[in-house]
């Protein structure tokens, strides 16, 4: 890996990740209104298993997997590269980018009580504060007299993305335990390669060879999601991880559903409601409250 970058450089890398993804969650709501959900993280999973393949060759990181690496690689590909990715396209298929981010980012609140089970972690008065903040952020968003209970597209949608965060969670929670051999970033090539494998099996068995419309439109949004969404977050991510703290990292990465709320509103001109955003600020603060002491950055 490279030298450590200057605070400066690591701040403004940063900040490049933050808002691409964020707005990745804007280009996969365009995305599966051209391409089903599983196809379109089969072909962004492609697009960004070659780039990192070309990322790593160059910089001279190309691993095999050690047998001590299998099972992280196994754990992060299913639950979060397949699982998470697959769910939260069916979820963007009905509901709105900006409650969508938003639940996918209740994450950290089902790792707290998941570290604490299975990690042994002490659950502190700091995470349990964070947790209630969270939950009551949760109950903002399904508010029984804001959220039409009648629309089961937006509900089974919004069930999907809570689905998604789960597997998400049970990834993070299986990486915390995990003893690295190598380091995770010359991993990831190896998960999405296997997540390509396994979701484009799942798709063809599912909604069979797929005919999209390409228009250079389409194809510049997978290439987009998959090599700057992906590929080069993942490898700007790891490098920042060496050059700024954990705290730093964590906080920062809060502002990733803002960007995506922000982005969703600009470029799809998705209303901002008052109960998404009151949730939002609830939910935001309660992963701030409850996951900053911890030293583990929270990956996006």
């Amino acid at each position: 890996m490279q030298a450590h970058l200057s605070r400066r450089s690591a701040l403004l890398l940063f900040a490049v990740i933050v808002m691409a993804w964020g707005l990745n969650w804007t280009i996969t709501k365009t995305l599966v209104q051209s391409v089903t959900p599983l196809w379109t993280t089969a072909i962004r999973s492609a697009v960004a298993t070659l780039a990192l393949a070309a990322l790593l060759f160059a910089r001279g990181e190309m691993i095999v997997p050690r047998r001590g690496d299998l099972p992280v690689v196994f754990v992060t590909s299913i639950f979060h590269m397949v699982a998470f990715s697959a769910l939260v396209g069916y979820g963007l298929q009905f509901a709105a980018v900006g409650r969508s981010i938003v639940l996918g980012y209740t994450t950290p609140l089902w790792v707290m009580p998941a570290a604490w089970v299975f990690l042994g972690e002490r659950m502190t008065l700091s995470r349990s504060l964070g947790m209630v903040l969270g939950l009551a952020g949760l109950a903002a968003m399904f508010n029984p007299f804001a959220f039409n209970w009648a629309d089961a597209g937006t509900l089974a949608s919004s069930g999907c993305i809570l689905l998604a965060a789960l597997c998400w969670a049970v990834s993070i929670v299986y990486v915390r335990a995990h003893r690295w051999i190598s380091t995770p970033f010359q991993l990831v090539f190896w998960q999405i390669l296997l997540a390509t494998l396994v979701v484009s099996v799942l798709a063809l068995l599912k909604d069979g060879v797929p005919h999209p419309t390409w228009t250079p439109q389409l194809a510049g949004l997978f290439f987009y999601s998959g090599i700057v969404g992906t590929a080069l977050a993942y490898w700007a991510m790891a490098t920042v991880n060496r050059s700024l703290p954990a705290v730093v990292t964590s906080l920062g990465l809060l502002a990733t559903p803002v960007v995506g709320v922000a982005s969703s509103a600009i470029i799809l001109g998705e209303t901002i409601q008052i109960d998404l955003i009151v949730a939002m600020l609830l939910i935001v603060s309660g992963i701030a409250i409850g996951t900053i002491p911890q030293r583990e950055p929270f990956p996006a």
